[in-house]
């Protein structure tokens, strides 16, 4: 007699389904390694080798940044219409890796920033088109731990980036800052760059595969929830672009009046950001007289210390009041650009001590940035209830970009009339209005709850004696 199959005992799914696609988690660490070393150099390049002013400086940085916000949405809605998001994801490694190559190789300024342009322009796919993907081949119950590695990956790959800088040019010998040898090491280390995106491109290729279904936007809403974290980059901003994707999808719901305060306020500190970080590296290569080794220390002092505090900084604004956190945190980064101002002036010769405390500062600075970014973010989401979170958040990306892109070209142009100290000084001035604006709008804090569990089945009764059920 045949055996019974056995209907009433239940087989737990699989939290992710059987494929090696889970594989492509990697790919990108050489692809934010590439974005560790690109960050520092693409400026070095514009200033050294083509003797770029301080605008020209900021032009060429805010290049890539033009394209980021309307093409994110543009290659995600693609993405969602063609249904091939695989084609998309290594497209965009490949060709952000040729471009970076090809950069290296340029032999004038008007090409290097149409190729720093076109850069951003097709990496700006691998954020939203890579969102996506994990969602859709991830069960829901790990998409805050999936997208939290994806966080850690992305921040562990840039400081590795920043550590090759550090080390390349401290070792090689006979560099002087601008001489032809640096020079070379720097186009050396741009396609690098480049060629670990390449690389990255091939990993995607092996490892990645199509999902099998296609979430939602409600489902995409969840992860506006659950998510309160946005990572701060110099050069570009690969940050969690389903809150994109929602603002392009949209929803009728609007945004509650009283919440376009918060927006004004985000455009002006995010514009007062980059009116200092836009012609920073022109600052310490110039005004600081640091060598290119020294650059890439400064930042990778702010890039270790934002990648180390976020998971702590956002347990801290869960117990408190994310408002005061953000307040409290653009004041202090306010009170650290006149900082900046006194180390040049005390330390009026290049030694290793002005380059401790330039680094010690930036370090300060991206301690600050891992506050800002979780309170911000938190703030946001218990000012906008319900399916407007995810609209809310589309502007809170976009709102940041337009700010940045502008503060950065405003930083530049002020930097050549006026020098480091008004321009310092103003960005020191927008992060106050910023948040001074902040200060009127009526907070009511609710209690962190965190997203519920499924509930566990009890085990059959029918079961045999000493059977469990699924965990």
């Amino acid at each position: 007699m045949g055996e019974e199959i056995r209907k009433d005992i239940h087989v737990p799914e699989r939290p992710v389904r059987p494929s090696s696609s889970d594989l492509w988690f990697i790919a990108y660490l050489p692809l934010s390694l590439s974005d560790g070393l690109s960050s520092p150099l693409i400026p070095l390049v514009a200033l050294l080798l083509f003797h770029a002013n301080a605008f020209g400086v900021t032009v060429v940085i805010a290049g890539a940044a033009l394209s980021e916000v309307p093409f994110t949405v543009l290659w995600g809605n693609l993405s969602d219409r063609v249904r091939h998001r695989k084609y998309f994801l290594v497209a965009s490694f490949a060709a952000g890796g040729a471009l970076l190559v090809l950069m290296a190789l340029t032999t004038n300024l008007s090409t290097f920033f149409v190729l720093n342009v076109l850069e951003g322009l097709a990496t700006s796919a691998s954020a939203p088109v890579g969102t996506m993907l994990l969602l859709e081949t991830r069960s829901k119950r790990w998409w805050p731990r999936d997208l939290g590695l994806f966080g850690v990956i992305s921040g562990l790959g840039t400081v590795l980036g920043l550590i090759v800088g550090v080390v390349w040019f401290a070792f090689l010998p006979g560099l002087a800052v601008g001489g032809s040898v640096a020079v070379e090491a720097m186009r050396f280390l741009l396609g690098l760059s480049g060629v670990l995106s390449l690389l990255a491109a091939g990993l995607a290729t092996l490892w990645v595969e199509e999902p099998e279904k296609r979430i939602t936007r409600e489902e995409t809403l969840q992860v506006a929830r659950r998510t309160t974290s946005v990572v701060e980059r110099l050069r570009r901003t690969r940050r969690r672009l389903v809150y994109i994707l929602e603002l392009a999808r949209g929803t009728e719901e609007g945004i509650p009046r009283g919440e376009y305060a918060f927006l004004a306020a985000l455009f002006v500190m995010s514009v007062g950001f980059q009116v200092f970080y836009g012609p920073f590296p022109v600052f310490l290569v110039h005004g600081a007289g640091l060598t290119e080794e020294g650059v890439f220390l400064v930042y990778l002092a702010s890039a270790l210390a934002s990648t180390a505090l976020f998971y702590h900084s956002g347990l801290v604004v869960e117990v408190t009041n994310p408002k005061g956190v953000f307040i409290g945190s653009l004041l202090i980064r306010a009170l650290l650009l006149v900082g900046f101002l006194e180390v040049a002036r005390v330390f009026t010769d290049p030694s290793w001590q002005l380059t401790a405390s330039l680094a010690g500062l930036n370090a300060a600075m991206g301690i600050t940035w891992a506050f800002l970014s979780t309170a911000s973010t938190l703030f946001l989401l218990r000012l906008v209830r319900g399916p407007a979170r995810g609209k809310a958040l589309g502007w809170y990306n976009a709102i940041a970009g337009m700010g940045g892109l502008a503060g950065t070209l405003l930083g530049g142009a002020f930097y050549v009339l006026y020098g480091s100290m008004n321009t310092f000084l103003l960005a020191m001035a927008a992060v106050v209005a910023g948040a001074l604006i902040l200060v009127p709008i009526a907070y009511r804090p609710v209690p962190f709850q965190p997203p519920a569990l499924p509930p566990i089945r009890a085990p059959s009764p029918r079961k045999a004696t000493g059977s469990t059920g699924p965990p």
